[in-house]
């Protein structure tokens, strides 16, 4: 896999704007069929364009892996139809108050850990859609766990200010090692400068050497 620096509107924090798994980048309705198609080369997907409740900020509200597809409450049921349809994938609302789900649940194809923001109720509905299980934990104190850890099927990074036992179990929750990092020249808002899938990583334009070093080894790029 490689790793790939991209701006989506002009703008390093392209996890904001889209999202992926190993089959789909999702990318906002209007956005140049040509950069699209530059995302999904570089991702080795199909493009998917959509909104989520009529916004173009679809990686702070979705949640996605290679089985399901979590949207919040407010998103629309045309919305919801249309990637139902385009993805073939288990697409369902998470009828929780807290509508940035993207922020607040990190997942792979092993697990999820998920905010205590969201009430454990939810737990098992995350679970049926995804079909990992899921832990609820906050990280580096923070309770945007899908904004600070970002992992695939085979690494993974989280918030630099992560405690190393709570790295171990978090590590543990998705089935993969995680390493320390910051994106886009020092923010610890890992999701909103990468796009990360099995195939490839997309990283905002000003993601630096030292950044980019700790991705290769964190998601086991030369391997």
């Amino acid at each position: 896999m490689g790793i790939f620096k991209y701006d989506v509107y002009r703008n390093p924090n392209v996890g904001i704007y889209a999202k992926c798994n190993d089959k789909f980048v999702f990318i906002p309705n209007g956005f140049a069929p040509t950069k699209a198609k530059n995302l999904a080369e570089f991702l080795k997907t199909d493009y998917v364009f959509t909104s989520v409740a009529n916004t173009r900020l679809l990686g702070p509200l979705m949640v996605v892996n290679n089985s399901g597809l979590l949207l919040p409450r407010n998103c629309h049921e045309e919305e919801i139809s249309h990637l139902k349809k385009s993805t073939g994938l288990n697409v369902d609302i998470l009828d929780t108050k807290h509508t940035a789900l993207g922020n607040l649940i990190c997942t792979n194809d092993k697990g999820a850990v998920m905010s205590p923001l969201i009430p454990t109720e939810y737990v098992k509905k995350v679970e049926d859609v995804l079909r990992v299980n899921v832990i609820r934990k906050r990280v580096a104190g923070y309770h945007q766990t899908g904004a600070m850890t970002v992992a695939n099927s085979k690494g993974g990074v989280i918030h630099p200010s992560t405690e190393e036992e709570d790295i171990k179990t978090i590590s543990h929750a998705l089935g993969v090692g995680l390493e320390p990092a910051t994106i886009n020249g020092g923010s610890p808002y890992l999701a909103s400068g990468m796009l990360v899938n099995n195939n490839a990583i997309v990283v905002g334009g000003i993601t630096n050497g030292p950044e980019l070093v700790m991705l290769t080894k964190a998601f086991r790029v030369e391997d």
